[in-house]
């Protein structure tokens, strides 16, 4: 018996379609609220953290000089293969049809930004980016921040949440692209760690 990996693919998705969206659901309505609908569709919007970045990237060259620099540089990587694997390797070939794009699904969600994505919803490239920057954020710099560092994790949650809140994602998207992200900033914060060093204050 030959196995094909497409009609596998297929039938893993009908299998996990039902709790996905039905989990979808309860985040998109029944676990909502004024104040959330307000605030959350801005926590997916990068000039929203640009405050963040600021202030990381002052601190880090500020205090560390040179390997403020190659800590920049990390990030960079970090960024750029979070976005090679999810967006350019894995959505083009797992092709799963976003909640927002799909017609039985969409009629019962609300959608709160001003355009769906016709891109694969498999994975979540946000949640894949922004838990893959807190994974390295925590592994270089907890040294310097203490347990404070536990607050990117806290800040990924945010940001993967919201896009299942305001229907772009199925959950389960969201946390494959987080454990890719994890996976991604643990390789990136191990190889700065190993080659330019751990930072401390002096």
């Amino acid at each position: 018996m030959i196995f094909d990996p497409a009609a596998g693919l297929l039938t893993f998705w009908q299998q996990i379609q039902p709790f996905d969206t039905w989990l979808l659901t309860h985040i998109n309505q029944d676990w909502s609220s004024t104040f959330l609908d307000t605030v959350l569709p801005f926590m997916r919007e990068t000039f929203f953290w640009i405050p963040l970045y600021l202030f990381l990237v002052l601190f880090v060259t500020m205090n560390f000089g040179l390997r403020g620099l190659w800590w920049l540089l990390g990030i960079v990587l970090t960024a750029a293969l979070s976005d090679i694997i999810s967006s350019q390797i894995i959505k083009q070939h797992v092709m799963r049809v976003r909640p927002c794009q799909d017609a039985s699904v969409a009629q019962h969600i609300r959608f709160f930004i001003n355009y769906c994505p016709k891109s694969s919803s498999f994975t979540s490239s946000h949640a894949c980016s922004h838990f893959a920057q807190a994974m390295f954020f925590f592994l270089t710099l907890r040294t310097v921040l203490g347990r404070w560092t536990g607050l990117f994790f806290v800040w990924a949650f945010v940001i993967a949440y919201t896009q299942v809140y305001v229907g772009v994602h199925y959950p389960f998207d969201v946390f494959c692209g987080a454990l890719i992200g994890c996976g991604i900033g643990f390789a990136t914060g191990k190889l700065f760690n190993n080659k330019i060093g751990i930072l401390r204050l002096a």
